[in-house]
């Protein structure tokens, strides 16, 4: 579902910039130990904290990498950084209105965070989905919830995936911040390789691949737009014929039972718009590949938008999906 966010802190300090290359390679206690020792240096350094935090998160350590990003919020509450990864960091552990509370934060101090937004989002449909079951714990027979709840559990994992928290990695830049320019921080701290915009429309374009795989990339990329246009048009036969009849089911379910499930889920909203934005395709094999890409889903019950990977095999000369995986 929602990925954790991993940002590296691009600082001008070479003690830093080597720490955050040590992180990246796995070298994380060889890390931890050196940003402690600078740290003890410079207590009050942003970067070198939201480093540690990065450190500490990549460690597996949520509670102390909470921590170190609570306690950088409240000494420079104009960076939206922090508060995003912390945001993450409760979501991941379950605790959706601390990281509603969090990215609302980010978003006060800094308006244009796209990921923030984003994350936003996600949580909100968590909590959605949270909500409609507990309608349906109530009241069984209640098929809105059940159409709505689904249609969620399709587009961010649903219940059942809890192992990721509804977050969009983006690697973002720290600005430097001492303890006199803190405001001069919040002016320079920006977003650098964003994803996304908040907002904006779903788009079809994208670079075509060069040399030998382009074709294939291409016939790969048009497969997953026609793939999505069957879906937004409810061609529900059209939709499912585009899935290899070794297609893994998302929860293990019967072919059956998940076709079931995709026709109700198709024929239920009066209209259905789905987007797809900056696929990437990755070709392993002469009859293997995999497209990465955000899809934007709108209909007239649910928008919501998200990362998907679809695991592709050539069958027969046509590409055919054999995976999906919600990200």
């Amino acid at each position: 579902m929602l990925g954790l966010v991993l940002a590296a802190a691009a600082v001008n300090a070479d003690e830093l910039q080597d720490i955050n290359r040590m992180m990246r390679q796995g070298q994380l206690s060889q890390s931890l130990e050196r940003v402690d020792k600078f740290l003890a240096a410079k207590p009050r350094d942003a970067q070198g904290r939201f480093l540690k935090g990065l450190i500490l998160t990549e460690m597996n350590r949520p509670a102390e990498a909470i921590q170190v990003f609570a306690k950088l919020s409240e000494d420079y509450p104009e960076l939206p950084e922090p508060y995003n990864n912390l945001a993450v960091l409760y979501a991941s552990q379950g605790r959706y209105e601390k990281a509603r509370t969090a990215l609302e934060s980010s978003i006060r101090t800094h308006p244009s965070y796209a990921t923030a937004h984003e994350n936003l989002g996600d949580i909100y449909a968590k909590l959605a989905s949270q909500a409609y079951d507990k309608a349906l714990q109530l009241d069984s027979s209640n098929t809105g919830a059940k159409t709505k709840l689904a249609m969620i559990g399709e587009l961010i994992g649903g219940g059942a995936r809890t192992a990721r928290a509804p977050a969009r990695p983006e690697p973002v830049k720290m600005a430097e911040a001492a303890p006199a320019k803190a405001a001069d921080a919040a002016a320079k701290a920006s977003v650098v390789a964003s994803a996304a915009k908040s907002g904006a429309e779903p788009k079809s374009a994208e670079p075509k691949a060069a040399g030998g795989q382009g074709a294939e990339t291409d016939e790969l990329i048009n497969t997953v737009h026609a793939w999505a246009s069957a879906w937004a048009k409810k061609d529900v036969a059209g939709y499912l014929a585009y899935y290899a009849k070794d297609f893994k089911t998302p929860k293990g379910e019967s072919r059956g039972d998940w076709e079931k499930a995709r026709k109700q889920r198709i024929s239920a909203p009066k209209k259905i718009e789905v987007g797809i934005e900056s696929p990437k395709v990755s070709i392993s094999g002469d009859n293997a590949a995999s497209v990465n890409f955000r899809q934007i889903y709108r209909s007239d019950v649910i928008k919501t938008s998200g990362t998907k990977t679809l695991v592709m095999v050539k069958t027969n000369g046509k590409w055919l999906i054999r995976e999906e995986r919600v990200n």
